[in-house]
């Protein structure tokens, strides 16, 4: 029996994780520590509730003491992935305070923890935002970081964080860093589902800027499966870049997500472009590849496997959007759309 304690783990690509995990290792058992914040959601968890194999703590990683006593419970972890942070670009522009504290002091009192109780493995989950933004060519694992925003800043003080822990103290840390990720159970202020939602409703899509830039699309499955193999294969102190080479401009994806749904490209709107938005996020992903990873869907399966979710789940999404999400939507789009132009 291996136990995993899984921060984060009721948000998107978390909760897919913990799934993912319970179902391909019938030996696992996993804690789930999250604070439920607007992004966690117990709904994203509902097929696992009742698993003898999972269990759930409400709490704050940034609480020492909470974490401690996991730790030192009987149920106390063998391996550590943290999922949990603050992790929208626009929410980092409102408000960048609260950025630092989850995914820079949060990820310190894990990694503390990890240390104190001698873990056997701990694994900091990030993204490609840390290298910011290639014209050409693509990121390797060695490249500076240089993020753009307050949201990539505060991941990448948490990588940095976790591999000095490795250096100074030997913890034993892998670093995975994705591209952009998408499929079912993702919050709908993101990209994909926030377009997706709104077509099903007819509502305006708000396109940034001219919508030419350049995002490589990752499945979440396809996410879980590489972490799931660095788990069991990564060497300790290594990074290792998760993406599918699957590269589009987001013109292209909302006009994908239109025609899945049958719906007018007139509901594209160009909105005025966030500051400092990234142009390209690309990734080169031949060290994880070399040890067997692949994508198991093309870009076009996943999006209209994930297109039809949203549509067959509007249960899941339909009251998020009806609650907190109003507001944040109001103060970041409402002026926006007032403004934006149809597409051309």
């Amino acid at each position: 029996m291996r136990r995993f304690l899984v921060s984060g783990g009721a948000g998107f690509i978390g909760s897919n994780f913990v799934r993912h995990l319970l179902n391909a290792h019938p030996d696992y058992h996993v804690t789930v520590l999250d604070k439920l914040t607007y992004a966690g959601n117990l709904d994203n968890l509902l097929d696992v509730q009742d698993n003898p194999r999972y269990r759930f703590i409400k709490g704050d990683i940034c609480d020492a003491a909470l974490v401690g006593a996991i730790h030192e419970s009987p149920d106390r972890p063998h391996v550590v992935v943290n999922f949990a942070a603050e992790s929208h670009v626009d929410r980092s522009l409102l408000d960048p305070g609260s950025f630092l504290r989850t995914d820079v002091q949060g990820t310190y009192v894990l990694l503390e923890a990890a240390r104190k109780h001698v873990v056997e493995l701990f694994l900091q989950i990030s993204t490609d935002e840390v290298y910011g933004s290639i014209l050409e060519g693509s990121f390797k694992e060695t490249d500076p970081l240089n993020p753009s925003s307050p949201y990539a800043a505060s991941k990448a003080g948490g990588d940095m964080l976790a591999l000095a822990y490795h250096t100074s103290f030997g913890l034993p840390v892998v670093i995975t860093r994705s591209s952009n990720n998408f499929g079912p159970y993702q919050y709908p202020e993101k990209f994909i589902p926030l377009f997706v939602t709104n077509a099903i409703d007819g509502e305006p899509l708000p396109l940034y800027g001219d919508g030419l830039q350049v995002r490589d699309w990752l499945y979440v499955l396809d996410n879980c499966r590489a972490i799931d193999l660095v788990i069991h294969q990564g060497a300790p102190g290594e990074v290792y870049n998760v993406g599918a080479s699957s590269e589009r401009v987001n013109l292209e994806v909302a006009e994908g997500i239109l025609r899945v749904l049958g719906k007018p490209r007139e509901l594209v709107r160009h909105v005025t472009d966030r500051p400092g938005h990234d142009r390209r996020y690309s990734l080169d992903s031949a060290k994880l590849r070399s040890l067997g990873w692949a994508p198991s869907r093309s870009h076009e399966e996943a999006m209209e496997e994930t297109v039809r979710w949203y549509f067959d789940n509007q249960w899941w999404w339909r009251k998020i959007k009806s609650g907190e999400f109003l507001e944040y939507y109001r103060q970041n789009y409402g002026e926006r759309l007032r403004g934006g132009q149809p597409l051309g």
